[in-house]
C-alpha cells in the first residue's frame, strides 16, 4: 500500500506541537510493517536544511506561483518537498511572523500543500502514485477537497490533532485556489460564512481519525466541537470517525 502523509511539521526538523511528534513516528512505524509511506511537506528552511539531497520531480506554475517539487529521504523515509521560496522561505514559526500575526497568504500556502498532496495521487510523480492520502490538521485539510474535485483518484484519511485551529479564510479565495463555488456550502467547505480547511478534511475524507479514542469522543460534544458537532457526531455514529 502506498500512503502519502500530508503535513506541515516533522520532528525533529520542525516542531511547534504534537503534530510533529506523530509525523516523526507514524510513517516510520508503517514502513516497518511493509507500508510504502512517504511524507509531503513545505520546504521550510529548517526542513530543507535537514534534507539537503533532493531531486526534482516536477516543476510547474499554478495559483500559488512557480513551484518545484523535490524528492529526498530522511531516516529511510521518502520525503516530497514543495519548493516555493516566496511562500515558505521564512525563518521561525511556519504559520505566523515574529509578532504572532498569521501570514496573510496562509490560505494560499496551505492550499498549495493540499493541492500537491492530491496531485501525487493523480500522477504528478510518474514513478510513484499515492493510493491513500493521509492529511493532518487544517494545514493539509484541502487535500481531501481537491481529491473530491478530481474524481477521488485515491482514498483519503484526515487526522484531527487539534480541532481548535480550523484554518478559516474568506470565501473570495475559493476560485483563486482552484475550487468551484459549488463546494462553498454547508455540505462542503463552508463554516460560519468562511472556507474552513479543517472542515474540508473532515467532510470530504473517507475516514477521519483523532489522536486518541477519548479525544474522538470529546470532539462530538458542544464544548469541544468548535461548531462541527453535527458533522462530527454523525461521522462518529456512522463509524467514519
Amino acid at each position: 500500500m502506498k500512503v502519502l502523509h500530508v503535513c506541515s511539521e516533522l520532528y525533529p526538523l520542525l516542531k511547534t506541537g504534537g503534530l510533529a511528534d506523530v509525523m516523526g513516528s507514524l510513517p516510520f512505524a508503517q514502513k516497518e510493517i511493509g507500508i510504502d509511506a512517504r511524507i509531503l511537506l513545505p520546504a521550510y528552511p529548517a526542513i530543507s536544511a535537514g534534507i539537503p539531497q533532493t531531486d526534482v520531480v516536477a516543476e510547474f506554475d499554478n495559483f500559488a506561483g512557480h513551484v518545484v517539487l523535490r524528492y529526498g529521504e530522511y531516516e529511510g523515509i521518502g520525503i516530497y518537498l514543495i519548493d516555493a521560496p516566496h511562500l515558505y522561505a521564512r525563518e521561525g514559526n511556519p504559520y505566523h511572523d515574529a509578532g504572532y500575526a498569521d501570514y496573510a497568504d496562509n490560505y494560499k500556502r496551505f492550499a498549495l500543500l493540499g493541492k500537491v498532496g492530491a496531485e501525487l495521487a493523480a500522477g504528478l510523480d510518474g514513478f510513484w502514485r499515492a493510493e491513500v492520502v493521509h492529511s493532518h490538521d487544517w494545514h493539509a485539510g484541502l487535500a481531501a477537497a481537491y481529491l473530491f474535485n478530481e474524481g477521488r483518484p485515491a482514498k483519503s484519511v484526515f487526522t484531527i490533532h487539534n480541532l481548535a485551529y480550523q484554518g478559516q479564510f474568506n470565501s473570495r479565495h475559493l476560485t483563486e485556489i482552484g475550487l468551484p463555488e459549488s463546494m462553498f456550502r454547508m455540505h462542503g467547505l463552508e463554516l460560519f460564512g468562511q472556507i474552513s480547511y479543517l472542515k474540508a478534511g473532515v467532510y470530504y475524507s473517507d475516514a477521519v481519525t483523532a489522536v486518541s479514542p477519548t479525544y474522538a469522543g470529546e470532539i462530538t460534544t458542544p464544548e469541544f466541537a468548535y461548531g462541527l458537532q453535527g458533522l462530527l457526531s454523525a461521522q462518529y455514529r456512522e463509524g467514519r470517525l
